[in-house]
């Protein structure tokens, strides 16, 4: 470690002073400044949401006086260029050196990659650690070295390696603060006040800050977690551990939640207690999967964006802002989706088996795109989280390797049943149907008439129909499939008989655009050149920025535009509107809007795609069948296609995947390059269920 000057601790989603590597180096180095910049716009449409800017402000404010408790401060600083921010407080301080933590969403891992360069070339030191998985994204790889694509696979590895994960660090006895009397904070508006009375009811219920976490934390291990396997899926009662939104903002080490669980796990092993040790598996697959979501996101930038199975960029999604608003505010009229959706308006959270229900209506019944839904939850989710929530949406959108089968249709009533037995969580969340019988609750469409007015239930007045049949839906998704399969087919003939021109490949090059009342307003900027060639000297612990190789390139010629994305206010929880058409099914083909060209000027003129080969097998049949061929399932007739071994399965890796989120990656496309994406694993197995499914971001 290079001595001389001060060291810049520069904190982003780690906001805790145990177990941060960061800040422990910082401290070791000698004199320390804390720095946190504020740069949403960086995020592109992904700005953050109002409950999850309410937790942001609180848990700097509790991280702000830990800080001082220790002997130094909090330097807060708001920007448009973090990295530009950093520059400047390189400047007035004399810092010489640059301690952070990594990150793994694309915009981070550019963001980060762009801070080195400038900072090194500069004549300060840089140095970055590991400070929220369990093992780093390159470290965890099959026999051949390449990256996992199903989760059972990549768990199973990470809980084999051959050591655990390093132990949590205590936080440092003392901070030697540097000089900050030429680095004033600015002033962090976190909050309107249009917004100010909605936050304060969220105090009542969370408590923002490392602190608090780390109690969440030992009161979940001394408490639920012996249940935990038995009392997961209840949606009516606390029976999680409610840590997801502290191990987003980094409050709570995920080392120290595995070391604390396994500690648990040994001890209830020893006592022969099987019931306290499938708890403590089910709650570290939950880790899990928040590891994985990060991982997938390492070595699939695009997964945010674009589906990782190719033929699902044929599936005609109904474009259809009624349905959307409807699902949003809870008037679907499936009581537990519409529970679940009014549950998120008011508090920002969701039970995770409420979330798969949730989502699972919102791309199977209603078959919206499911990029809307993963937007709507990061706007309204209090542990918003790009990479989980990109898993869970994918997953259940089929679109992972081992997601669920796409034609495969949940009942809302029957998982009422399931996770909200009593019907206590519809009646909490849906005082309409409070007075509603049990064995009613969850499907008041077949209610006799005078149960109904008994209950005071006003079916398409006070409580909605059903805005979609199920059997409706189940036959129109069917139908939707098989449309997607016959175009799928026809692109395949299309390029073995080289007609297709390309359009194959660029037709889905711009994801359909987000409705207009979800979206953010993205400044876009003059791109920036970076002629900087200085190499820059890693270390162990360094994140790895991936790059592209020339291998498996095809130019691309044809040059598009990109639009900015506008945001109207804020909307107010109004009805649905009466005339809405909820029988009609729109499938009408989205503008190209919202596409931006980032990656073609990150990759340095490389217009070109990466093929992959991914075998799709199905559940029941382990040969390859043609393009035409079908199977039965569920009593009907699914066309099913499973390549053979000679055909190379694209993953959708266009350019331009980011997409329209990425304002940032425009204003800087020289500081990064697009990862190699390595060939799917050939058996790519669906082990997931309905029952074991969480969503990553909803941790326990």
């Amino acid at each position: 470690m290079s001595g001389g000057g001060c060291s810049i601790v520069w904190f982003r989603r780690d906001l805790r002073v145990e177990d941060n590597p960061a800040l422990a180096a910082g401290v070791r180095a000698g004199a320390v400044i804390a720095v946190f910049v504020w740069a949403p716009e960086e995020e592109g449409h992904y700005y953050p949401g109002r409950v999850s800017r309410w937790w942001l402000k609180q848990s700097l404010n509790h991280l702000d006086s830990s800080l001082k408790s220790l002997g130094t401060t909090l330097i807060t600083k708001r920007s448009s260029d973090s990295v530009s921010s950093l520059i400047e407080i390189v400047k007035s301080t004399g810092a010489t050196q640059l301690f952070f933590n990594h990150l793994y969403d694309p915009i981070s891992l550019v963001r980060d990659h762009r801070a080195k360069e400038l900072l090194t070339d500069y004549g300060i030191s840089v140095r970055s650690f590991n400070a929220d998985l369990l093992y780093e994204p390159w470290e965890v790889n099959d026999d051949q070295g390449q990256p996992f694509t199903v989760f059972s696979d990549f768990w199973n590895r990470c809980l084999s390696m051959p050591c655990d994960p390093a132990a949590p660090m205590l936080p440092p006895k003392r901070i030697i603060s540097g000089d900050t009397s030429r680095c004033p904070s600015d002033e962090l508006v976190f909050e309107d006040e249009s917004e100010k009375g909605s936050n304060a009811l969220l105090a009542r219920a969370w408590s923002p800050g490392w602190s608090a976490g780390d109690k969440a934390l030992t009161t979940f291990i001394n408490g639920p977690l012996i249940e935990y396997s038995v009392n997961r899926r209840k949606a009516d009662s606390a029976t999680t551990s409610f840590l997801s939104p502290h191990l987003h903002f980094g409050e709570v080490s995920v080392r120290k939640c595995f070391h604390l669980v396994r500690i648990k796990q040994v001890a209830w092993g020893n006592e022969g207690n099987t019931a306290g040790e499938e708890s403590v598996n089910l709650f570290l697959k939950s880790i899990g999967l928040r590891e994985y979501s990060r991982y997938m996101s390492f070595n699939h930038p695009y997964s945010h964006e674009k589906p990782l199975l190719g033929h699902l960029k044929f599936f005609p999604w109904v474009i259809d802002e009624g349905y959307f608003k409807a699902w949003r505010q809870g008037r679907t009229g499936y009581p537990l989706v519409d529970a679940g959706m009014r549950e998120l308006w008011a508090t920002g959270w969701l039970h995770d088996r409420i979330r798969v229900v949730v989502s699972s209506f919102f791309v199977k019944v209603l078959q919206l795109p499911w990029r809307w839904g993963m937007k709507y939850f990061w706007d309204t989710l209090l542990d918003a989280d790009l990479e989980s929530d990109a898993l869970g949406w994918q997953y259940i959108s089929g679109t992972l390797p081992d997601g669920r089968e796409f034609d495969r249709m949940d009942n809302p009533q029957f998982e009422g049943y399931k996770f909200d037995p009593n019907g206590e969580y519809v009646r909490r969340w849906l005082p309409e149907l409070a007075r509603l019988p049990t064995q009613w609750v969850h499907h008041p469409w077949n209610t006799p008439e005078s149960v109904l007015q008994a209950a005071g239930v006003e079916l398409g007045s006070n409580y909605p129909l059903p805005i979609v049949g199920l059997e409706a839906a189940k036959a129109r998704l069917q139908e939707a499939l098989s449309d997607m399969w016959q175009q799928e087919a026809a692109w395949r003939a299309a390029i073995e008989n080289g007609t297709d021109e390309g359009l194959g490949e660029s037709m889905e090059s711009t994801p359909i655009a987000f409705p207009r009342d979800i979206q953010m307003e993205i400044d876009i900027e003059p791109t920036r050149n970076n002629n900087n060639t200085t190499p820059i000297v890693r270390h162990q612990e360094d994140q790895r920025v991936p790059s592209m190789t020339s291998s498996f390139l095809r130019i691309e010629e044809e040059e598009e535009s990109s639009v900015d994305l506008r945001n109207s206010p804020e909307e107010t929880r109004a009805e649905v509107p009466t005339n809405m058409n909820m029988g009609m099914d729109t499938r009408t083909e989205e503008p190209n809007q919202g596409g931006v060209q980032a990656i073609r000027a990150v990759v340095n003129n490389a217009r070109r795609f990466d093929n992959f080969g991914l075998q799709l097998q199905t559940a029941d049949s382990s040969t390859a069948e043609s393009s035409s061929s079908s199977r039965e399932r569920d009593g009907g007739v699914v066309p099913v296609w499973s390549p053979s071994s000679s055909f190379s399965e694209q993953l959708v890796v266009e350019e331009n995947g980011i997409g329209s989120g990425s304002s940032y990656l425009q204003r800087h496309p020289q500081s990064h390059q697009i990862i190699n994406w390595r060939r799917l694993s050939q058996t790519g197995g669906r082990s997931w269920e309905m029952d074991n499914m969480v969503q990553p971001n909803a941790i326990g």
